[in-house]
């Protein structure tokens, strides 16, 4: 939704350190005490490939309303220590004046960092936790960087207490007193940072991730089993869901790996249990096989796919929109599915709630295309409104005086499917062209009957407004998916605020494509950047093979880990603008 009348104000900061030094910790406790202060935020997180150890970054911002994507820059960073920090120091540009605070005996400084406009500060945070017996050098972090922005001590500590409470008092009272010794420090400082309370606080606002939300929306809509291969950044997906769907009378089952996880939810949902797999460009492209077969055999499967930088291995910790191709065409012959792309944090709850119920309603697999920049995010947001969508699809009765044609042609396209047991609804499901009736078929006409039966019932579905948030009006039209939308959402507002009126078409659903609404939504606007984060512009090649796109047409993109700020996308339009 469009930002408040209200000025927008935000402040970034990052805490880095590395492996076990807390930096993560830290920045997670300022963001749920920056909630109960009544602040927005969202903090995301740069860690190497390792499996243990190695550098991490808290990157943190926090505003006066919603936000749902990370500043271009950073107002503070402080160092609990420099090791490894050259490997990620370039994700964090300081802002003009902006401020690190540094551990003298942290090791050397990037050079990186040394060459960015702003100002260096010592602070012996390993020497000032030592007198504090328990004392750590993350809390002594926190305290600066509470200290600096403003937030108060009852808030950090109704943090502090909630996460230290099983470590006794004695560790509660040590994380005081170094938050107390951070905050003292921060004094030297000035005012320069502070923000104070954004009133009224909200007891409704929502601390989450997007892989949560994920797991959330998929429960909400109906999954009732799971089968997965843990895998970078998806994992968080499995293990929120493993208790949540033993609360609601479902299971999780880790598979020995992605070929057997997507066949695994292949039987349960053909057994009538609405069924999901969650993965990562890796894992999806060993289920492409599995996903033909889920398409012919017209069983619904939520697969969802948390990308990052690839190929291959690629970046396992980083972001990118990068698997738009093999989510898209990553079949052998024609085997159409549906791709929802969330938009946010909080729409990773609505997206997967969705493809579940389109998946279940048209007996067809569905691909969540989420990316680490959003699965691995922890957002404050308004709660979400409750939905109504839940997973229906149509089932067959059972009939014994009657002949049941599984995959018989309908007006929709969408044919009963029988639960194993129905009297009289037994049938054979399996990746052969086939009749009506479900029996092995090499007949020209059934093969061209059941394409395009598989074709048009998610073609001529009616998805509503859902398919894709459209905003705003002008001359120029920003288009987008997915996780872009945030940035995108900011900079059509802050253009706005220039008295550059932009519209923002950022697609929820990706495949199929729906031509006529597209080009409705593009109406008026003479000039469309289309922006996305990848390397090859796989999101611009796909729509160019829907034909053509109106107007005249500018492509941003680039690959990740690197994310496209608002600011990026601003310079975008002031400079089309004036050439």
């Amino acid at each position: 939704m469009p930002l408040s009348k209200k000025p927008f104000e935000s402040i970034s900061l990052a805490i880095i350190g590395s492996g076990g030094a807390g930096a993560l910790t830290a920045g997670a406790i300022l963001l749920e005490a920056a909630g109960k202060s009544g602040w927005y935020g969202m903090m995301s997180r740069s860690v190497g490939p390792q499996i243990r150890g190695g550098e991490a970054a808290a990157l943190v911002r926090l505003a006066n309303q919603p936000v749902n994507c990370m500043s271009a820059d950073y107002d503070l960073l402080i160092a609990i220590d420099w090791k490894k920090a050259e490997r990620f120091a370039a994700e964090m540009p300081l802002a003009k004046g902006g401020l690190v605070i540094s551990d003298p005996k942290g090791g050397k400084i990037p050079v990186i960092i040394e060459e960015m406009a702003a100002t260096i500060k010592d602070v012996a945070m390993k020497e000032l936790a030592k007198e504090i017996p328990g004392g750590r050098q993350n809390m002594i972090a926190v305290g600066i960087a509470a200290g600096a922005i403003g937030l108060e001590i009852e808030d950090l500590m109704a943090v502090v207490n909630a996460k230290l409470a099983d470590k006794g008092e004695q560790a509660v009272a040590a994380g005081r007193a170094c938050i107390e010794v951070g905050m003292a420090q921060a004094k030297n400082y000035g005012d320069i940072f502070k923000f104070g309370k954004n009133n009224p606080p909200s007891d409704k606002r929502w601390l989450i991730t997007g892989n949560e939300a994920v797991g959330l929306g998929a429960v909400r809509g109906g999954i009732r089993f799971a089968a997965a291969y843990p895998i970078t950044p998806a994992t968080e997906i499995l293990e929120w869901l493993s208790p949540a769907l033993t609360k609601v009378g479902g299971a999780l089952v880790q598979a020995e790996d992605e070929l057997s996880s997507i066949n695994m939810i292949i039987g349960a949902s053909f057994g009538g249990r609405p069924s999901m797999t969650a993965t990562s460009g890796p894992g999806l492209a060993l289920m492409v096989e599995a996903i033909g077969l889920a398409a012919a055999s017209e069983v619904p499967i939520v697969i969802v796919d948390v990308m990052r930088a690839g190929p291959s291995t690629g970046i396992p910790t980083k972001s990118e929109q990068s698997d738009l191709n093999i989510a898209v065409y990553g079949c052998h012959g024609d085997a159409p599915r549906l791709i929802i792309a969330p938009l946010s944090v909080a729409d990773c709850l609505f997206s997967a709630q969705w493809a579940v119920h389109l998946a279940e309603a048209m007996q067809t697999p569905a691909i969540v295309l989420s990316d680490q920049s959003l699965g691995q995010a922890t957002a404050l947001i308004d709660r979400p409104a409750d939905i109504a969508f839940m997973a229906k699809r149509k089932v067959y009765a059972g009939q014994q005086d009657e002949v049941y044609n599984r995959y018989t042609l309908t007006a929709n396209g969408i044919s009963p499917m029988a639960i194993p047991g129905t009297p009289g609804g037994q049938y054979t499901a399996d990746g052969l062209t086939h009749t009506e009736r479900g029996s092995p078929s090499s007949e020209i006409s059934d093969h061209q009957n059941q394409l395009d039966k598989r074709r048009d019932k998610i073609s001529n579905f009616d998805y509503g407004d859902h398919w894709a948030e459209v905003e705003g009006e002008g001359e120029f039209a920003i288009l987008c998916w997915g996780s872009i939308c945030g940035p995108a959402r900011e900079a059509m507002n802050r253009l706005a605020d220039e008295g550059i009126a932009v519209k923002l078409v950022a697609m929820r659903l990706v495949a199929p494509f729906l031509k006529q609404a597209f080009l409705t939504a593009l109406e008026g606007a003479r000039r469309t950047l289309i922006v996305e984060q990848s390397h090859s512009g796989q999101f611009k090649q796909y729509l160019r093979a829907q034909g053509d796109l109106p107007g005249k047409i500018r492509h941003f993109h680039r690959p990740g880990p690197h994310l496209i700020s608002p600011d990026e996308i601003c310079a975008q339009i002031r400079d089309w603008r004036n050439s």
